[in-house]
């Protein structure tokens, strides 16, 4: 499996990443596990008929949960089975009742809920492959630095955010259950570890705070735009990378950011 190449950490690298994002995601793509993987998905995705079947087949319930970044439930067979259904049109259904959103988006990609399920149609396979491709690859940069999956996750997410006809409210808490975006969000605004234990309206109305602060507006929507993904981006990005380091001296602290800001820049005078 080819190892995405992450030269230095904090904002820098992640400009490097997203510079060479395209080249490094084709050699990823054509790695031979990803590629049978894929291919038998779409292959054999159109046979599934219902959830039971598909939690039966772990090659392709793994590209599946991996298409929504839930990897790690690929044991939990009788969890996903439960989930997928019972849907998300009852709020008392199992879905409705996680925080994390994340399974909301998995129980409807399938709707093994509604008669005939999108297994059926003839684009199914290759989406979900594309979305599992996508999903690795911030997985394998995970394995190498983790806050760089996050904002890969995080710039990606975010994006599909302008076609939401969701109030601001109902977009705040969508973000806030998703664990993965919550975590770029919260430490881009600086809160702390206990923020989440207390009321989840507070929670929003802080969000929006912080939100008008960085990029001039409270409306989510507006993370579609790259600029404001970039402001959140760099911030939690360098407020990771000071987090990381903050058991070394500030001395420590201030050569490794200086150091990286160099090596930046001379990658794009190279480059």
């Amino acid at each position: 499996m080819f190892t995405p190449v992450v030269p230095f950490a904090g904002y820098a690298g992640f400009a490097f990443l997203e510079r060479t994002y395209e080249s490094q995601r084709q050699t990823f793509d054509k790695s031979p596990l990803m590629t049978r993987d894929t291919e038998y998905f779409e292959a054999n995705i159109g046979k599934i008929s219902t959830a039971e079947e598909l939690v039966k087949d772990r090659r392709l319930l793994r590209v599946a949960l991996g298409a929504f970044g839930l990897q790690d439930d690929i044991d939990n067979r009788f969890f996903i089975r439960k989930l997928l259904e019972e849907g998300t049109l009852d709020e008392k259904s199992l879905a409705n009742k996680l925080s994390d959103d994340r399974y909301k988006e998995l129980s409807d990609a399938f709707l093994f809920d509604r008669g005939t399920p999108q297994t059926k149609i003839s684009t199914f396979g290759a989406e979900i492959a594309e979305k599992f491709r996508r999903q690795e690859f911030e997985v394998a940069v995970g394995e190498q630095d983790e806050s760089m999956r996050l904002a890969l996750n995080a710039d990606r997410v975010l994006e599909e955010l302008s076609d939401s006809t969701a109030s601001v409210d109902t977009q705040w808490f969508r973000i806030m259950g998703n664990q993965p975006l919550r975590k770029v969000f919260e430490t881009a605004f600086g809160l702390p570890g206990s923020f989440g234990q207390i009321d989840l309206d507070q929670q929003a109305e802080v969000f929006r705070d912080r939100a008008e602060k960085l990029i001039g507006t409270d409306d989510p929507r507006a993370f579609a735009e790259q600029e404001n993904r970039d402001k959140l981006v760099r911030t939690y990005l360098l407020r990771a990378q000071v987090a990381d380091i903050q058991t070394t001296t500030p001395g420590m602290i201030a050569q490794t950011l200086l150091a990286g800001s160099l090596s930046f820049m001379k990658s794009l005078r190279q480059g």
